[in-house]
């Protein structure tokens, strides 16, 4: 190798290290405090917001601080993409499918514990059904829940990647104002429960269609629920009825990342307390009220008959 040669390799292996350097404060600062969090990049911005309401006053304050520049860190160094469906596959795996399989497995384990908890008794029990079918019900239900993340996941894609238009869900390193996500939550929870009426009643039971056929040969073969049934039906029948009106209100209004989240877990949580079976649960009248109601409505169907949620009254399911 001449000198010359040796000259220009090193011009160049310079140039390819320093391109790699940060080249303002704002990048400087996102490596530093990217490479001192890397740790805790994924649970400490989710769970830090969580906790924001615990504290109030300048306690509050320094934690909303922190949970702010650990959120910029972590968007300015993960992508739009990355932030979105892995914080939603991890609010799914936290509020929903874990929890429904640790109480699967605690009924399992502890059956006389269990039995006495459970609002139907012995009949609520899972063990009823037998282990081949607990093995297809917790497969279903845990490829329903995949399978939902991944549409969101596709669905990104192709507006971001192949349409080249802006995302379906907002992801910034701006924060919105709690009052903001309260509202953005609240407007959800309102659309889901409307859309999943009018789709569960009519869709799912009235019209005589294939996703009816589907919905009762699948979730409704089972005659009392429990955790793990509210993700275990026909996957068109899932996506429709329970993926579908929480995603929606979201795109429509095109919820920030963080909105999003908050209103997964709340509509994963809900759906975990009133398919549970259990007796005892959050709050003293709305949740144990749902929770019957659900518990009426696949015993109707179970004996053929067209008595819905509210039992007589008919018009609702």
């Amino acid at each position: 190798m001449t000198i010359r040669d040796s000259v220009e390799w090193t011009h160049g292996y310079l140039q390819g290290r320093l391109y790699a350097l940060p080249h303002n404060p704002s990048q400087l600062y996102g490596q530093l405090l990217s490479k001192a969090t890397r740790i805790l990049t994924v649970p400490l911005p989710f769970a830090s917001f969580l906790i924001l309401p615990f504290f109030g006053g300048s306690p509050a304050t320094i934690n909303f601080l922190i949970f702010y520049l650990t959120w910029a860190s972590f968007v300015a160094t993960h992508g739009q993409f990355q932030v979105e469906i892995r914080g939603t596959l991890l609010v799914r795996l936290v509020c929903f499918l874990g929890p429904a399989l640790g109480s699967l497995i605690f009924d399992a384990s502890l059956p006389s514990a269990s039995k006495k908890m459970k609002a139907k008794g012995e009949r609520h029990m899972p063990r009823t059904l037998g282990r081949k079918r607990l093995t297809g019900i917790v497969s279903v239900a845990t490829v329903n829940v995949l399978l939902g993340v991944a549409l969101q996941a596709v669905l990104e894609y192709v507006a971001t990647r192949m349409l080249h238009v802006r995302s379906l869900i907002k992801v910034t390193a701006a924060v919105p104002l709690p009052w903001t996500i309260i509202k953005d939550v609240v407007k959800g929870i309102l659309i889901r429960g409307t859309l999943r009426y009018a789709i569960h009643r009519f869709w799912l039971h009235t019209y005589q269609a294939p996703l009816k056929t589907w919905h009762l040969q699948w979730q409704h073969s089972i005659k009392l629920p429990f955790a793990l049934v509210a993700a275990y039906d026909h996957p068109l029948s899932y996506l429709l009825s329970i993926w579908a009106p929480a995603f929606v209100p979201a795109v429509i209004f095109r919820y920030h990342v963080l909105s999003w989240h908050i209103l997964l877990a709340v509509d994963s949580l809900l759906d975990l307390s009133i398919h549970s079976g259990y007796a005892v649960l959050p709050s003293s009248i709305i949740i144990p009220g749902m929770a019957r109601r659900i518990d009426a409505h696949f015993e109707a169907v179970s004996k053929g008959s067209n008595a819905g949620k509210f039992g007589t009254l008919g018009f609702l399911d």
